[in-house]
């Protein structure tokens, strides 16, 4: 009955599961949440406990908080938000269905599950909630607006809750990754090919010269800054574990770069340095 309990999204691959196998290996019980029911088959199999929750169905969130809250007694320490997508594209070429549909999974439905399981967070006088957001939550790069738009609110609203539940015994984190070794790239190429025009653009050249082949070509070599989903998992544990969680964790040298360039520059500075 003491054993601490956390409920994960977007445990498919990535960070997600990274998450959820190392929080299991340290003793906690993980509620290692799929999009796809297949995917929640696998993970069964492999010992954590899986079901279905998809950000952009309002029934399933809801259907997910009650059964990890049934699956808890009501008593659930932590929910760390992970899943996202990203759809690739000029911001004068998105859609506003394209964003609609990024918005959905990458910020309402987060919320959503957050106001589902607060209550019970509430009345057992505790709680983590860990909102995975980017380098991107603080500093915009180009061919990534959708993305970023959804970043930089989700840092918005888990700062004005941070805010909301002082007192309460109810800590709200955000944690900043930069490149980690996802398929998030490869993920966004059918998001991408749905939503972006790109051959009647008015910037054709820079989708051909820039974003495609960024997309498309296999990477020959690791990033140099890139780090494995486990540099996730470090600060996840700190996030859970720590008697006093930190607002903010950055992960990699790019964000822990990009922070600092963004309370040392101007606007017009940093604009140069990013857009490079």
């Amino acid at each position: 009955m003491n054993q601490r309990s956390v409920l994960i999204t977007g445990c498919s691959s990535g960070i997600g599961l990274d998450a959820a196998r190392t929080l299991q290996a340290r003793g906690w019980r993980v509620l290692a949440t799929c999009r796809q029911a297949a995917d929640c088959e696998r993970l069964n199999a492999e010992g954590l406990e899986s079901f279905v929750l998809d950000y952009a169905s309002s029934d399933s969130v809801q259907a997910g908080a009650r059964q990890a809250l049934d699956m808890t007694h009501g008593r659930l320490d932590a929910l760390f938000n992970n899943g996202a997508f990203a759809i690739p594209g000029l911001v004068e070429d998105l859609p506003r269905d394209a964003l609609r549909t990024l918005f959905e999974t990458n910020l309402f439905g987060q919320f959503e599950l957050i106001n589902a399981i607060l209550p019970a967070m509430r009345a057992q006088g505790h709680g983590r909630i860990v909102n995975c957001s980017s380098v991107l939550g603080f500093a915009a790069m180009p061919f990534r607006g959708a993305y970023v738009a959804s970043k930089f609110a989700m840092e918005g609203l888990s700062d004005t809750l941070r805010l909301e539940m002082r007192d309460t015994g109810i800590q709200v984190v955000l944690i900043e990754p930069g490149p980690i070794g996802t398929r998030i790239r490869e993920n966004s190429i059918p998001h991408f090919e749905r939503w972006i025009d790109w051959q009647t653009s008015a910037r054709r050249d820079a989708y051909e010269n820039q974003l495609r082949p960024r997309l498309y070509e296999p990477k020959l070599k690791k990033d140099r800054f890139e780090l494995p989903c486990s540099a996730v998992s470090d600060k996840l544990v700190h996030a859970l574990e720590s008697r006093q969680a930190r607002p903010r964790y950055y992960v990699t040298t790019p964000t822990r770069v990009a922070g600092i360039l963004k309370r040392i520059l101007s606007t017009r500075w940093l604009d140069r340095v990013l857009s490079r």
